[in-house]
């Protein structure tokens, strides 16, 4: 051990032209429990045991037939969905390139692109009973513009749901600290028989993210 009492092995030295929020996220990451965790099961982020967790509290991928996953870059979120439910049909969308799947088709493109939802339902064939959203805008560095942007994709999401859930479907979204906008919300209670919010574990502690589990899907008029 080093005289600061810490291990040296998980301290990353100040490196020329390195910034110092750089190295407290370097930092961060070596010793955080969670990547380690995600490194020995396969998992391609820590993101992963979010869902794992929100899976244990809600019961998500029990059952899953058709699964949309958006925002799924680095893929960690399918990686569990594949393994809960192998004969789901996944399909995932994300701007960021995304590295190859077993079982799911990936589209890289933006979600809030006019052609993307009709590429997504035309992949599935049938409509998803679980759509997964782990969306956030690039930020900008002013807290409420960037609440702002991740608000709006989330909004997005929910009437992607809307439109294309199986009645009895679940979506889930992570927000943003403030909680779900009144105008979304408000949607989603009309439209699920349970709406409800949740911080899994493996979200750190000083973030400002949470998670809306929407489940129970009613359907639209045209499905009864």
């Amino acid at each position: 051990m080093s005289r600061s009492g810490r291990d040296p092995d998980k301290r990353v030295r100040t490196a020329k032209g390195r910034t110092a929020s750089s190295v407290r996220w370097l930092e961060r990451q070596l010793n955080d429990p969670y990547v380690k965790l995600a490194k020995a099961d396969g998992y391609r982020s820590r993101a992963a045991y979010k869902l794992l967790e929100l899976d244990e509290r809600f019961n998500l991928l029990k059952g899953a037939k058709r699964v949309v996953d958006l925002g799924i870059a680095p893929g960690g979120w399918s990686q569990v969905v594949r393994k809960a439910s192998p004969k789901a049909a996944i399909v995932g969308i994300d701007l960021l390139p995304t590295e190859p799947i077993d079982g799911v088709i990936i589209f890289e493109m933006d979600f809030m692109a006019d052609d993307a939802p009709a590429a997504l339902e035309a992949a599935l064939d049938g409509r998803p009973d679980l759509i997964l959203s782990d969306m956030a805008a690039n930020t900008v560095g002013h807290k409420q513009t960037d609440h702002l942007r991740t608000m709006g994709l989330v909004e997005a999401g929910a009437w992607f749901a809307v439109d294309n859930l199986a009645p009895g479907g679940t979506f889930v979204a992570k927000v943003l600290a403030g909680g779900t906008d009144t105008e979304l919300l408000t949607l989603l209670k009309k439209h699920f028989t349970s709406v409800k919010h949740a911080k899994p574990p493996a979200s750190r502690k000083g973030s400002s993210e949470w998670y809306v589990v929407a489940q129970g899907f009613k359907g639209r008029p045209q499905d009864a």
